[in-house]
């Protein structure tokens, strides 16, 4: 087969025409010639950081969206399905994603559970990773968000990052705003990557203790606007990831439009792509091609160098995807899962008021995962604390999905519902249930829908309760991924009806409960300090 184009060699920073000879799924010979074409051949597009799992679809649907934007590999850790199922849940990804011909690489992954903090559904430790390795050929230790058990040595955490030090496999980071000495010792310990940074600053800081830093765009998180310096100022350590990207979201792009901005940033197109491939196919040692002579024919073909609008998609030599439709067939995958938790009533979501102190509120801030503490006067009920819609203080509550615990609860500034809840089981990285609304009924009756379901996203307006059930790990689902974006889509729409002004509404409340991700954060056991990394009181 021959394939021709304007090819762009990102090697030797070139752009020439030229014809493609592949045979095998190998590209045998790239040759110069004279003709004139429209399109240009550039190598597939890597994420060098997500986990499949928060397109809330199953690693061979995620594969039939992703290539028709050039994607043909992702760097992906499956830690939100290992935190329900253990390695188990791994496998089941692994299983699934080589039934297409994407080129998944998956992660050991190294923080189930994330904390001691919370009720996970499984405990992977130092001889699981090790197995993960060894037995079922996993090529990094995904990120270690555990950076507490780093500085202070944890033996357990050293040990795993040890196995895979041993083993010649790369450590992923995930360690947002740390700086100074304790970044130093953080990478220090063998730490290579961080998706995380926040400021121009602190990554910088990273770049020169010897880190690469990730540049991400996803769902919930975005942090190009902050780090897009990075790109010209170190270019050999910058990668491309989205992190998590809800499926309506993948169904309108993925590194494609990263690419493209950057570009339009008037960024150099050789190191942006370097960015986009190269660097993450160095990095992780991953079967990639990269437009070179016996190189796996990987890459996609562009309609110009500035929208970037995919063509066609190549991988080993197979046309996966063409003019915005996908060539990969659909995977018929059972499903699996572990979930037990009974029916709640409004009494569980109850907080009694001790005086009139203040409380401690959650400050979500659109765009990021990280939150701030708030100290605010709450509504006081009958002698309980209440939602304060005229103010946007509305409660949160975070129910343990694995054995029935009693439900956690907060508030929450910058959800703004005025009415109604959403609730989610996608709840990283634990996924028990996580729950917003304007009152404890509406709350409740989000949690019960969710508990009747086993597991998915549901929005509440009054009577009308609407779910997406996620019947693989409460986390996924087996359908069609075109049609899942577009139920989302929908529930999306619900839950900014109701009032939320968030661009991501379920994203941004699925990371409500991510402990490792300062500051204030809610787990299923209370409500957590994620600088200090201890619990604190609701009530001051």
């Amino acid at each position: 087969m021959i394939v021709a184009g304007n090819i762009v060699d990102i090697h030797k920073r070139v752009i020439f025409p030229g014809e493609i000879e592949i045979a095998d799924g190998i590209i045998r010979r790239i040759s110069r010639t004279s003709g004139k074409y429209d399109e240009y051949i550039i190598p597939g597009f890597v994420d060098s950081h997500v986990h499949i799992e928060s397109s809330m679809l199953i690693p061979s649907e995620f594969a039939r969206i992703a290539v028709t934007h050039g994607t043909v590999a992702t760097v992906s850790d499956p830690h939100e399905i290992a935190n329900v199922l253990g390695i188990d849940g791994i496998r089941y990804m692994i299983k699934n994603g080589k039934k297409t011909p994407f080129k998944f690489c998956f992660g050991a992954s190294s923080c189930v559970p994330a904390t001691s903090f919370e009720t996970a559904g499984a405990v992977i430790d130092a001889e699981g990773i090790r197995e993960l390795f060894e037995k079922d050929g996993l090529s990094y230790l995904s990120e270690m968000m555990n950076y507490p058990g780093v500085l202070f040595e944890d033996p357990e955490v050293m040990k795993k990052i040890g196995i895979a030090k041993d083993l010649g496999r790369p450590v992923d980071g995930h360690a947002p705003g740390l700086r100074g000495g304790d970044a130093k010792k953080y990478v220090s310990a063998g730490i290579s990557t961080d998706h995380e940074c926040f400021t121009l600053d602190e990554a910088l800081e990273k770049v020169s203790f010897g880190m690469k830093i990730l540049i991400r765009e996803g769902s919930a998180a975005k942090n190009f606007e902050a780090l897009h310096p990075l790109i010209s100022m170190h270019p050999g350590m910058v990668m491309f990831c989205s992190d998590d990207k809800h499926p309506n979201d993948l169904v309108e792009g993925h590194l494609d439009k990263i690419v493209a901005r950057a570009v339009a940033h008037g960024y150099d197109l050789f190191d942006v792509l370097r960015c986009a491939s190269a660097n993450t196919v160095s990095h992780y040692g991953l079967n990639v091609g990269l437009l070179r002579e016996n190189d796996p024919a990987d890459f996609a073909i562009v309609e110009d160098l500035s929208s970037f609008k995919v063509k066609q998609t190549f991988i080993d030599g197979t046309k996966v995807s063409e003019n915005g439709l996908s060539k990969i067939g659909r995977v018929t995958e059972p499903a699996v899962n572990k979930f037990s938790l009974k029916r709640k009533s409004p009494e569980d979501f109850r907080i009694e008021a001790r005086g009139n102190s203040e409380v401690r509120v959650i400050e979500a801030h659109d765009g990021q995962l990280i939150t701030s503490e708030l100290h605010l006067k709450p509504v006081i009920s009958n002698g309980f604390l209440v939602s304060d819609t005229v103010n946007d203080i509305l409660k949160i509550a975070v129910t343990e999905r694995y054995g029935n615990g009693k439900p956690s609860v907060g508030f929450i500034k910058n959800f703004g519902l005025k009415r109604g809840a959403i609730a989610s089981c996608v709840a990283h990285d634990s996924h028990n249930i996580i729950a917003v609304g304007v009152s404890d009924e509406d709350i409740c009756r989000a949690v019960n829908a969710l508990a009747d379901s086993k597991g998915g996203i549901c929005c509440v307006d009054g009577n009308e309760i609407s779910v997406l059930p996620l019947p693989v790990a409460g986390i996924m689902t087996n359908e069609d991924g075109y049609v899942t974006a577009q139920k989302y889509t929908e529930l999306d729409r619900k839950a900014k009806s109701l009032g939320s002004a968030l661009n991501a509404p379920f994203m941004t409340l699925s990371f409500m409960a991510l402990l490792v991700i300062p500051q204030l954060k809610l787990s299923d056991k209370g409500l957590f300090d994620g600088k200090s990394f201890r619990f604190v009181d609701l009530q001051l």
